[in-house]
């Protein structure tokens, strides 16, 4: 099933006030968040149903902007709106607080690391650590995936108040059927007993996800993560690579708790 935007109904809008233009701006660049693959201008005007002389100057400006840019046979969006999100002060204080401690990390186990926030319905990587061994896999900054399909996903949401937990349950896309739903649940129960998560990588055979939370209280504000390569010849086990990452994400957390740091 496709994802579609949904531009907001006038019928059923009772705000004072509008701004016909930039909210068909927004439908664009919301329409293109969800979207995989480049869509053609004759692509997003079907989908967000409106006509081309609506939408093609507003691409036109999006694409002078650098908010959106054409890749093969249509528009996709760019990182610009990640990069603006990386320059708010809590985003870029977790960054000044969190990378000198995922260097630290990535260096003692010799696996990268990345960390992640939610994203309405998605978990998505805002930095990373790169391994320093010659072989290793790691996550691009700005990797994008469902929430309830990632490991990272789960250790988020075990780590909420019911409250969130249904609001997050709301944004799921695609929406999962009662069983898998009622399967994640147990999961992200299992995963606050424990405290953190390791589970086979449900996207990269050969991939074991383990993630931590970085804690809030009782409440995951971002999840540190590493995609352990099981490699030949000598390396650390994965429990102690586990047991390093957990260290790892409770530095953080207290480091953002002695700072004040917002996220």
């Amino acid at each position: 099933m496709k994802k579609t935007a949904q531009p907001i109904d006038s019928a059923e809008d009772n705000r004072l006030y509008r701004a016909p233009a930039l909210e068909k701006g927004l439908d664009i660049l919301e329409l293109l968040a969800i979207e995989e693959k480049p869509l053609t201008v004759s692509a997003i005007v079907q989908r967000l149903g409106r006509s081309t002389g609506e939408l093609f100057r507003m691409i036109q400006v999006l694409e002078h902007r650098g908010f959106v840019a054409q890749d093969g046979g249509g528009y996709v969006l760019t990182a610009r709106l990640f990069e603006l999100g990386l320059k708010r002060p809590p985003v870029r204080n977790l960054a000044e607080i969190a990378m000198p401690v995922m260097r630290q990390l990535s260096s003692k186990i010799g696996q990268s690391c990345h960390l992640t926030l939610p994203s309405r319905s998605d978990t998505v990587a805002v930095m990373r650590m790169e391994s320093s061994e010659q072989i290793g896999f790691s996550v691009r900054v700005g990797y994008r995936k469902p929430l309830h399909l990632t490991t990272s996903g789960a250790t988020l949401y075990a780590f909420q108040s019911e409250e969130v937990r249904s609001l997050w349950e709301s944004y799921f896309s695609p929406v999962p059927d009662a069983a898998a739903l009622k399967a994640f649940r147990a999961l992200a129960d299992t995963i606050r007993a424990q405290g953190y998560a390791r589970l086979p990588s449900g996207f990269v055979t050969g991939i074991t996800d383990i993630a931590a939370p970085v804690l809030r209280g009782d409440l995951a504000a971002a999840a540190l993560a590493v995609p352990f390569v099981k490699s030949l010849g000598e390396q650390m086990p994965v429990d102690e690579v586990a047991d390093h990452l957990r260290a790892a994400a409770k530095e953080i957390a207290g480091s953002l708790l002695r700072n004040d740091a917002r996220i």
